[in-house]
């Protein structure tokens, strides 16, 4: 099975239309970047997605450099700070799609938003 986690910056108390806005663009910036392979295996299986969350961009930067190191695909979003930002803010990531295993060998102690 594969699939795709999206990591939430919980310190950002980020509204539910930011949130969700946040994890479209990880999810689709990841995608882009992924093996045609994989994206129509996990296509076919139901782009199965799963949001977590994180305290702060600290805890963020441990699994980005946890997933680079195993060489998953990772995309970590930089809000412009147009609209709930009034900076440029690190909002979260998302690691694959690939392998469940792979990705929950990283990911698998976090909560869900």
């Amino acid at each position: 099975m594969y699939k795709q986690v999206i990591i939430i910056r919980q310190d950002l108390k980020m509204p539910k239309g930011k949130l969700a806005v946040q994890v479209a663009h990880a999810s689709v910036d990841a995608v882009m970047r992924s093996d045609d392979d994989i994206i129509d295996i996990w296509k076919k299986e139901g782009q199965k997605k799963t949001v977590l969350k994180v305290n702060d961009k600290k805890e963020l930067f441990k699994y980005k450099k946890l997933a680079d190191k195993e060489g998953l695909i990772t995309s970590l979003i930089k809000d412009a700070g147009k609209t709930f930002f009034r900076i440029s803010t690190i909002t979260c990531l998302s690691i694959g799609p690939d392998e469940e295993e792979k990705i929950d060998r990283i990911t698998g102690e976090l909560g869900l938003v």
